[in-house]
């Protein structure tokens, strides 16, 4: 297997050995959807973090509102009392790269200011206008990722022409949005939002489609973004797949993300990290 391409932090380069980089979750929140990836307190979310890391992640992702469906969105304040003493608690025991699943420019500069490396948006800049020029005067990296409308309302419309052009087009757009703020092409990373907005026919065809759309979005902006990221990790489609609950679906989600990484997926956004690891490194023994 190929090795994916460096990602170009601030003030650093991040690269891996594996055929993808893992971003382990780290939710500082009482309502995700998997239960074993909640934390209660700063303490204990960072020391999940160092785990993360130790096990063999290139990124931690820490968010503090879930964006499950069905759930309402959390306030600023809140969000940044979960997520900052996690961070700056991180900070002091470890270098490790940091990622905040935020929408909203308050959180991500007092993120940002603790220590975090990489904005990892759901609402792909649109939820707040003046994310992106502070994202790209803080020369991060951005998750720009594909969802419809609020998580609360996002699965009652799953119908598409075409799910991979669809959202490929409005990545796209979104990429142009990006750039014309003074984010750097190569500074975007693409989620096309499995799980969101989307039902069981079209997440398979987004897992199965990580390569193409990267080439769908280049033949729309004439732009080479090199990084696609699958968040697959246990999520709705997995326990259609299988008929596993969330609790039985460790299985599931290593195939599913095998196949991504197959297919041109360079990051997966996991909560077992070890064994992620494990399949990767498989994977690159066996298909090398």
């Amino acid at each position: 297997m190929p090795i994916p391409p460096p990602i170009p932090l601030a003030n650093r380069i991040l690269t891996t050995e594996k055929p993808a980089y893992i971003m382990a979750i780290v939710n500082c929140t009482p309502d995700s959807f998997w239960e074993h990836s909640r934390s209660y307190s700063p303490a204990q979310a960072a020391e999940k973090a160092l785990e993360h890391f130790e096990a063999g992640a290139d990124i931690v992702d820490i968010g503090g509102e879930s964006s499950r469906p069905g759930s309402d969105y959390v306030s600023a304040d809140e969000q940044i009392e979960r997520i900052v003493p996690v961070i700056e608690e991180i900070r002091r025991r470890s270098s490790g790269v940091i990622s905040v699943d935020t929408r909203l420019l308050s959180v991500m500069k007092a993120a940002r200011q603790a220590g975090a490396d990489i904005l990892n948006d759901i609402s792909a800049l649109e939820d707040d206008t003046n994310l992106a020029s502070f994202a790209a005067s803080e020369k991060i990296p951005v998750i720009l990722m594909h969802k419809r409308g609020t998580p609360l309302i996002m699965q009652r419309n799953t119908d598409y022409t075409d799910v991979v052009r669809d959202i490929a087009s409005y990545l796209a757009d979104r990429i142009e949005y990006a750039v014309s703020e003074g984010i750097a092409p190569e500074k975007i990373i693409v989620d096309s939002g499995v799980g969101f907005g989307k039902d069981r026919a079209a997440n398979i065809s987004l897992i199965r489609s990580g390569a193409v759309m990267l080439d769908l979005i280049e033949e729309r902006t004439g732009r080479r973004i090199m990084h696609n990221l699958m968040g697959l990790s246990r999520k709705t489609v997995i326990g259609e797949i299988t008929g596993k609950e969330t609790s039985a679906r460790l299985a599931g989600s290593l195939a599913a993300n095998m196949i991504a990484v197959q297919r041109g997926c360079t990051i997966v956004r996991v909560h077992d990290t070890a064994e992620t690891a494990d399949m990767l490194r498989v994977l690159n023994a066996l298909d090398g």
